[in-house]
C-alpha cells in the first residue's frame, strides 16, 4: 500500500521523464538535489550526461516549484518535507524505470542517493558533499554554523527556511568570488524544509531516525563520495566518516576531494570538473552507447 501512495507524489513532469527514459533504452541517470536548491540546478549536468550517451532525470522533492520566482511567491510548499518522505518519492521514480539508474546527489541529495543505493535501487551512485546519516559522528563547527539558519529556532522544524545572502555565502559560496556568490544566490537559492536538518542533527540520538543508510546491502552498487576541500556545510570530516561506514560494503567504495571547492561545487563556475569526475565513475560501471548513436 505504501508504494502506491508514494507513487502518487510523482507529478506529470516527472512521469514524462520516466516515460522518456524508458523509451530511450539508455542507462538513466537520476539527479537528486539537496536543500535550498531546485531540480534546475542540475540542468547543465543533465546536458553533459546526455551528450555522453545517458538519459537524464531531474525530479524534484514533492511539491517543488519549477522556478525560483515561484519558490519566492510560495515558500510554504517546501515546509514539512521529511527525509523519509523524500526518499520514498525518489524510490518510486527509480522503481518506475525499466533499468536501474545511476543516482547522483548533492548535500541532502547525497544522503538520499546513499539511502536509495542502500535499498538496492541504484546501479551506481555518487554522493557529493553528502549530509550525514546515523553513525556519522563528526560535527565540525563550520557545519553547525551552516545549519544554524534552521536549527537556531526550534519552530523551523515545521517551516520553510530561506537563507540570507550572508548565510548562503558562508554555507555554499565561500570558495568563490563575491560577484559569483551573489550571482549564484540570485540564480539558485530558494527556501528549504527545515525538518531534514533537525532529523540529521538528532540521527545519532534516535534509533528510528529516517536519516539512516543500509551500508551493507550487497545490492548497493559502486559508490563514489566527493568532498569539496573548503566545504563549510559538509566538511571532509563528515564525508570521510560516511566513506568509512560505506567501506563495510563489499562493492566498490571510493572517495575523492576536490581542491579549493565549497558546497556550491555542483553549481558554481567549476561545476564541469565535478561533473566530469562523477561521469567518469558512472562510466566505469555502466554501459551506454557513445554520444550521437
Amino acid at each position: 500500500m505504501a508504494e502506491v501512495k508514494n507513487e502518487t507524489t510523482i507529478n506529470g513532469h516527472e512521469a514524462g521523464q520516466v516515460e522518456r527514459a524508458n523509451a530511450s533504452g539508455l542507462t538513466p541517470v537520476m539527479f537528486v538535489h539537496g536543500l535550498w536548491l531546485l531540480p534546475s540546478s542540475w540542468d547543465r549536468w543533465a546536458e553533459l550526461f546526455e551528450a555522453a550517451g545517458y538519459v537524464a532525470l531531474t525530479p524534484g522533492w514533492p511539491d517543488d516549484p519549477e522556478t525560483t520566482a515561484q519558490a519566492s511567491e510560495h515558500p510554504e510548499v517546501f515546509a514539512g518535507k521529511s527525509i523519509g518522505q523524500v526518499a520514498d518519492h525518489f524510490a518510486a521514480i527509480a522503481g518506475a524505470l525499466a533499468r536501474k539508474p545511476a543516482v547522483i546527489g548533492h548535500s541532502f541529495g547525497g544522503l538520499l542517493a546513499q539511502i536509495l543505493a542502500g535499498r538496492g535501487l541504484a546501479a551506481v551512485s555518487v554522493a557529493i558533499d553528502p549530509a550525514p546519516f546515523r553513525g556519522v559522528l563528526p560535527l565540525p563547527i563550520s557545519a553547525l554554523r551552516s545549519a544554524s539558519a534552521a536549527l537556531g529556532n526550534p519552530a523551523n522544524r515545521h517551516r520553510a527556511v530561506p537563507l540570507t545572502y550572508d548565510q548562503f555565502r558562508y554555507a555554499f559560496a565561500n570558495a568563490v568570488s563575491e560577484d559569483e556568490a551573489k550571482q549564484l544566490y540570485e540564480t539558485f537559492a530558494v527556501p528549504a524544509s527545515g525538518l531534514p536538518l533537525f532529523q540529521a542533527a538528532a540521527a545519532n540520538l534516535n534509533p528510528w531516525t529516517e536519516a539512516k543508510v543500509d551500508t551493507e546491502n550487497p545490492g548497493r552498487g559502486p559508490l563514489l563520495l566527493i568532498s569539496g576541500e573548503k566545504d563549510h556545510t559538509v566538511p571532509w570530516a563528515i564525508t570521510n566518516a560516511s566513506y568509512k561506514h560505506q567501506q563495510r560494503n563489499k562493492d566498490v567504495t571510493e572517495i575523492v576531494e576536490m581542491p579549493g571547492r565549497g558546497h556550491a561545487l555542483t553549481i558554481d563556475s567549476g561545476w564541469r570538473e565535478v561533473a566530469g569526475t562523477a561521469l567518469a565513475f558512472v562510466q566505469r560501471f555502466t554501459q551506454s552507447p557513445p554520444a550521437g548513436t
